[in-house]
């Protein structure tokens, strides 16, 4: 349940920044302005979702939120492999129901398209910046890489305790301000799969890479984190 509503947020507070208030059009007098947060303030949208969830629920549940850091740290040594199934579906879920919340809301905008994207992931002519397949593959890879490299060294027992969502939290910030112009950013398969449910077609069709580019990411920086700075200890069974 923790990683259900952990998920919601994360993809209600992250994708409902970029839907409902990446750009926004007003008026001072006849003079038009803008209001919107933009990409920087998306990017610090999806960082803060992290960061409090990690205060909240971190110690319920690890506060994972992501399939990917799932298989990261269990990979890494630092989880057990017989939930990794149980929380893959509980984020999804929570995914899900966060994407349909925040498509309720946003409907009630008649200019509201679904057609405009909805957050959702997408590479080439579906990409932010029209970046190819190969660059969104590398870039979700790389960034994933080391997130869970962030994740890994700021719970290592050896850290300062108490600080690790602070910079979980600035890490998936800065993450974001660098890949939502090639993919809109994912390094999370079920914050993409919630908003590519609800668009369909290409979404769907794109999605794929967003499961594939962020485990193997993922799964590579548990790896080698545990293979060169893990101090030695028994293995998580």
């Amino acid at each position: 349940m923790a990683e259900c509503f952990g998920t919601f947020w994360l993809v209600f507070g992250g994708c409902g920044s970029a839907v409902l208030a990446a750009v926004f059009a007003a008026k001072v007098g006849e003079t038009p302005i803008s209001l919107g947060i933009g990409f920087a303030g998306v990017a610090l949208a999806f960082g803060l979702t992290v960061l409090t969830m990690a205060y909240t629920i971190g110690h319920i549940s690890g506060c994972h939120l992501n399939p990917a850091v799932t298989l990261g740290l269990t990979a890494g040594g630092r989880f057990k492999g017989a939930d990794v199934g149980p929380y893959i579906l509980a984020q999804v879920a929570g995914a899900l129901l966060g994407s349909a919340v925040l498509y309720v809301i946003a409907s009630g905008n008649p200019a509201f398209k679904l057609s405009d994207g909805f957050a959702s992931n997408g590479y080439a002519e579906h990409s932010p910046g029209q970046y190819s397949m190969v660059a969104c593959f590398v870039a979700e890879v790389v960034l994933t890489f080391f997130f869970l490299f962030i994740i890994h060294g700021a719970t290592d027992k050896r850290a300062p305790a108490g600080f690790a969502p602070i910079a979980i939290g600035l890490g998936l910030t800065l993450i974001h301000l660098i890949g939502i112009p090639v993919t809109n950013l994912s390094v999370n398969p079920a914050r993409s799969t919630g908003p590519a449910v609800m668009v369909g077609g290409w979404a769907i069709a794109q999605l794929w890479l967003f499961w594939v580019a962020p485990i193997l990411g993922a799964v590579g920086a548990g790896i080698f984190y545990k293979t060169m700075f893990e101090e030695e200890a028994a293995p998580v069974r």
